[in-house]
């Protein structure tokens, strides 16, 4: 890939975990979650599109030994702080310490208008949410008294009825979306990682997301290195020039939609294609889907993902965003549970890519 690697390092030097995609809740959720562990991730994340995050998290944890299973993420404002609080106790408990759990904004329309919830700045709001959630399992771990009190959350009622059984767990650990330096303060400030957005390229996280992540962490008191961040980006592969050039292709059509979203725009001002960002907008409008594909470049893809052959993105992932990056997303297998035809070759990547 074009990016040079990462100068600025906020992690320790450990291996780098290596991530897949549990798609929603299926009658194959099991057979991926075993796949993927014999395969040697690290981890399963499982999204919210058009299922509901919370369920192939319970399965991934009840059908997994080692991996961590998160969210990744749940959709926060439409849940109230201590229903999420809950669902992680619950979680977090039932698998041993396994959960993480990965929480996102989405974008006004979305709130507004699919979920009904009101829309206000997203980042003091998401901070809010992230302090109600731990002032919640502080209480259940401590017994102290729970009084939080913000301007969106409130909760200051906690019986020994609706208080869950201890565990011998700590609470989960709490990751945080983002695209902005917004959310990255934020995430340095009070969560324990920031997931960062697809539309981060290497050098827009050197530049613009590692320095307001190490302000938000001066901001609290806190190690830069206590927040970790995990990469979920773009990777196009082949092993022939031909297959490398379909895979760039279908890697431009998920580009495309994202670049079309007004409010990632800055991420595309970054490296000089905001007027790319208003052209995919109004061709989205239009339902113009392929001519969307056709603005995407190889160069818009080679900057923002990984592309190449299998050992050749393995590598690149290694070292471009192992000294930064606690985890990174790879999601080699396109039918993960059914297909074993590369079991082989995808365990060697997966290895090479941890470093």
């Amino acid at each position: 890939m074009g990016s040079k690697p990462c100068k600025l390092e906020t992690k320790d030097k450990i291996n780098m975990r290596i991530e897949t995609y549990i798609p929603g809740l299926s009658k194959n959720t099991v057979e991926i979650i075993k796949h993927a562990e014999s395969l040697g991730y690290d981890a399963l994340v499982s999204g919210e599109l058009n299922n509901e995050p919370f369920l192939p998290v319970l399965l991934g944890l009840e059908h997994s030994e080692k991996m961590i299973v998160r969210t990744g993420l749940a959709i926060a404002f439409p849940r109230s702080p201590m229903t999420v609080a809950n669902m992680g106790w619950d979680l977090q408990s039932f698998g041993n310490g396994r959960f993480q759990l990965g929480l996102g904004t989405q974008v006004k329309g979305h709130n507004e208008r699919r979920f009904s919830v009101p829309w206000s700045p997203p980042a003091p709001r998401m901070r809010e949410y992230v302090l109600a959630v731990k002032a919640i399992w502080n209480t259940w771990k401590t017994g102290e008294k729970l009084d939080f009190q913000g301007e969106h959350y409130t909760h200051t009622l906690m019986t020994p009825m609706f208080t869950p059984p201890p565990m011998d767990c700590d609470a989960p650990p709490i990751y945080v979306s983002g695209l902005g330096p917004g959310m990255a303060r934020i995430a340095g400030e009070v969560a324990d990682g920031l997931l960062l957005h697809p539309m981060c390229s290497p050098k827009y996280i050197n530049d613009i997301i590692l320095p307001a992540v190490i302000e938000g962490a001066k901001k609290s008191g806190r190690d830069p290195k206590e927040c970790e961040l995990l990469w979920g980006g773009f990777i196009a592969t082949g092993e022939t020039e031909e297959d490398l050039k379909t895979a760039k292709r279908n890697v431009a059509a998920r580009i495309s939609f994202y670049a079309s979203t007004r409010t990632y725009r800055p991420a595309l001002d970054f490296h000089g294609w905001g007027d790319i960002n208003e052209a995919l907008h109004k061709l989205s409008v239009e339902g113009k889907w392929e001519e969307m594909f056709a603005l995407v470049t190889d160069d818009m893809v080679e900057t923002l993902g990984f592309c190449g052959t299998g050992e050749e993105v393995a590598n690149s992932l290694k070292d471009d965003l192992g000294p930064i990056c606690s985890a990174a997303m790879w999601n080699e297998v396109e039918h993960l549970g059914a297909d074993h035809s590369k079991d082989e070759h995808v365990s060697h990547l997966i290895q090479i890519a941890k470093g």
